[in-house]
């Protein structure tokens, strides 16, 4: 049932109207278009608040025909290409209507990899301005850059140009195979991952003309997109593209992809699948039949089938393992900013979040590290019941991303390289009474994803279709000093700004800044940090999609 559902879903995606974006009669031109870019003219749309929007800009050629499975293709076209309708999501499972992130039913499609854009009012090609360009995250399964919390209006009246794009996500994006080896002289899938390049490429050769300046470009993605934003600064086919990257939830500088054979594998799955007789074959396999054969665990879903999805260490695009790299150097070195989420995900940590009394708690604590147990309750003991959640909740985050942001943050010391740490804290300041299918407010806390309206001030998506939220004041001065920080990390190269002071980690001075119900600066705890490392926890973790987001 669920396998049907899922073929009805995707066929339906196919054919369903684009969301609405601008009603045609309130289109306002440009001043000044069509910008002439290198693949052709654009013209964009004049918002409201003076900021001007291009939505649905194709970065390169649609990957459908023989350009499945293949590299992304330029493209170029003549006349003028009206860019004020944010084109369809690369083809996925669609999104139920009562979750937390529902901003509209969009389409999906094949042809899905497009551009959008967002510039100041007054900016022109001498402006110079920072750019941010934003990877949606999504298990690199599901995602799009058309969800309205991924807008860029409000960065760009701050002051800075804001570009997302669309990537083949799933079997279409990361499917290995050894003909595509072949193929493609030694090397294949990562194509998700060679859009990411073909969309920075193409904003590095464009943005000066909307305003931006390309030495002042900032990549920045979200869960699996943080992912993706790795995976760039260990691709030497990224180098130049970027001078900044912010990781949200998380900076994984450790666990590597699959590697090529492992991948071939589930490519050839995906084959025995459709008993197809050849690549060729399997091409002419419809989108939807594809997106019905890979597994999928978010969303609601529990599908299994072929497993496919994120970076591949491929010798082209990743051509090493993580740690070669970093001990050769050999890594596009720029600052970074490591971010997490007080309730981020916690794989591996479930017996301790389930804990309801101190017995539960310290039955957990053995189960996860046996005789070693004695030691981690004096680390994070807890006297009553009511300490319970709270500091299991921050065991698993310290033992969880807080550990990999430190890592981070330690190879690039390494590398003569700056790094900040942030933990995002602040709750969402939910409607009473209002229910999430994918969430209980009431215990939720900052949770995966949390942090995304606040860094791009897009907190008012969560009040499209239906009150969720009553965001106060301080929602909107945490948001302004949040984006600042991102705004300032693509002009200097910092995200220390007069209205927020960020001091950068160092081995000397092992600190965060901390976004919560207040701004403040916090050391890290390196006991604690060291000893959890050096006692990862015994449980098996609960097997899910790598990056996957299970309320995105």
């Amino acid at each position: 049932m669920i396998r049907a559902l899922l073929l009805a879903g995707a066929a339906t995606a196919l054919i369903a109207a684009a969301p609405a974006q601008i009603p045609e009669r309130s289109i306002q031109p440009v001043v000044g278009d069509p910008v002439a870019t290198d693949s052709g003219r654009v013209a964009g749309t004049q918002l409201p608040s003076g900021v001007h929007a291009y939505l649905g800009i194709p970065f390169a050629a649609p990957p459908t025909g023989d350009l499945r499975w293949a590299a992304p293709q330029p493209l170029k076209w003549t006349g003028v290409m009206p860019a004020n309708r944010k084109g369809a999501a690369c083809i996925q499972v669609l999104r139920p209507h009562d979750i937390n992130h529902y901003f509209g039913e969009e389409a999906t499609s094949e042809d899905c990899l497009y551009m959008n854009l967002w510039s100041p009012a007054a900016a022109t090609p001498a402006s110079k301005l920072p750019v941010i360009v934003f990877i949606y995250g999504g298990g690199f399964t599901i995602g799009s850059s058309g969800m309205a919390n991924y807008d860029g209006e409000s960065v760009a009246k701050a002051g800075a140009v804001f570009v997302n794009f669309n990537y083949r996500v799933g079997a279409m994006g990361f499917m290995a195979h050894p003909e595509l080896t072949a193929e493609q002289g030694g090397h294949s899938g990562n194509y998700g991952l060679m859009d990411q390049i073909a969309a920075l490429k193409w904003v590095r050769a464009n943005i000066a003309k909307f305003g931006g300046d390309p030495d002042k470009v900032l990549i920045m993605g979200q869960s699996a997109g943080a992912g993706s934003v790795i995976s760039h600064i260990f691709s030497p086919q990224s180098k130049g593209l970027f001078r900044a990257a912010v990781m949200s939830s998380g900076c994984n500088y450790k666990t590597d992809g699959q590697t090529l054979a492992e991948a071939e594998k589930a490519g050839l799955a995906m084959q025995e699948r459709f008993k197809a007789s050849s690549l060729a074959a399997l091409r002419n396999v419809p989108a939807d039949r594809i997106l019905a054969a890979q597994s999928e665990n978010q969303l609601g879903l529990s599908v299994s089938g072929v497993r496919i999805g994120g970076p591949i260490i491929d010798g082209f695009v990743l051509p090493v393992k993580k740690a070669e790299a970093l001990a050769a150097g050999n890594i596009n070195r720029v600052p970074v900013i490591a971010s997490y989420n007080s309730n981020d995900l916690s794989f591996g940590f479930e017996p301790l979040l389930a804990a309801k009394t101190v017995a539960d708690y310290t039955a957990a604590a053995t189960k996860l590290w046996g005789e070693a147990a004695p030691e981690y309750l004096k680390l994070f003991p807890v006297k009553t019941d009511a300490d319970v959640p709270a500091t299991a909740r921050r065991a698993a985050t310290e033992a969880g991303l807080e550990s990999s942001a430190r890592f981070c943050a330690r190879e690039q010391a390494r590398l003569g390289l700056p790094a900040w740490i942030d933990e995002y804290a602040r709750v969402h300041p939910y409607v009473p009474g209002v229910r999430l299918a994918d969430q209980n407010t009431a215990t939720v806390g900052a949770y995966h994803t949390a942090d995304i309206p606040y860094f791009f001030g897009t907190q008012d998506a969560y009040n499209m279709f239906r009150p969720t939220r009553n965001w106060t004041p301080w929602d909107r001065e945490l948001s302004a000093k949040m984006m600042g920080s991102l705004i300032a990390m693509a002009a200097t190269g910092s995200p220390d700004t007069p209205a927020m002071r960020w001091s950068g980690w160092t081995p000397k001075a092992e600190s965060k800044i901390v976004f919560g119900d207040s701004i403040s600066t916090v050391k890290l705890d390196p006991k604690r940090l060291d000893w959890l490392a050096a006692h990862p926890a015994s449980t098996t973790p609960v097997v899910r999609p790598r990056g996957a987001n299970p309320i995105d």
